[in-house]
């Protein structure tokens, strides 16, 4: 990259300030920025992220304490998704930031979730979950290159475990935003469902045909997600 990456942080500020500088800590060490994104509805954080939860609110087309007297946290929770969504999409088109950390319990997950599903392919995107990887989280919710870690013994504060896991986090996402090779969009693209090439041996002359006319063919497994 031409510029040293920045990271979006996402998580609650009020009940997750020390994790959320811990992994900011972790990034700008590397020489890198990042930005802390609060999606959390009732507290108030210790600290002033860059993006505040009324930014989050107000990029939902409603107020934070709109959001609050909704009274359901379901409800709220999905508000502060939309705004979350906006906000991000927002930033990456402007070019302000090159990959998204997560952090979160159930409902932050279900907010991240939302977040990273509309980013598009290549974009580094994690995130770090109480829930990641289990029968918790639908396959038709992951987004295709989306990367979780399990947040082991992060529960009730920061420890030893929680700060390997954190900052591993942190630096998976960094190194994904220093290397990463993003689709190029030169070409219509053309997605194909398949099988593997021992049963559906014609994909091969199939791709080739469509590489001849100026497209570029991303087949995919039809087995998969």
């Amino acid at each position: 990259m031409s510029r040293a990456p920045c990271i979006l942080i996402v998580g609650t500020a009020d009940t997750k300030a020390d994790e959320l500088l811990f992994m900011q800590r972790c990034i700008e060490q590397e020489g890198a920025r990042g930005l802390i994104m609060d999606v959390g509805v009732l507290g108030v954080p210790p600290f002033t992220p860059e993006f505040s939860n009324r930014d989050v609110a107000a990029a939902a087309g409603t107020c934070i304490d709109a959001i609050a007297a909704l009274g359901d946290e379901n409800a709220a929770m999905t508000k502060m998704a939309e705004g979350a969504v906006a906000l991000t999409l927002r930033l990456y088109a402007d070019d302000k930031v090159d990959g998204l950390l997560a952090l979160g319990g159930s409902m932050g997950t279900d907010l991240a979730l939302d977040v990273t599903a509309s980013l598009p392919l290549g974009m580094p995107k994690l995130i770090v979950s109480t829930v990641a990887n289990s029968h918790l989280i639908p396959p038709d919710r992951l987004a295709p290159d989306l990367m979780m870690m399990l947040w082991a013994g992060g529960l009730y504060g920061i420890n030893g475990m929680c700060r390997s896991i954190l900052s591993q986090a942190a630096g998976a996402v960094l190194g994904a935003c220093k290397t990463v090779v993003r689709p190029a969009k030169r070409r219509p693209m053309v997605a194909i469902s398949s099988l593997g090439k021992s049963c559906l041996s014609y994909m091969v002359a199939l791709a080739s045909a469509l590489e001849s006319r100026g497209y570029e063919p991303v087949v995919f497994h039809c087995l998969g997600m």
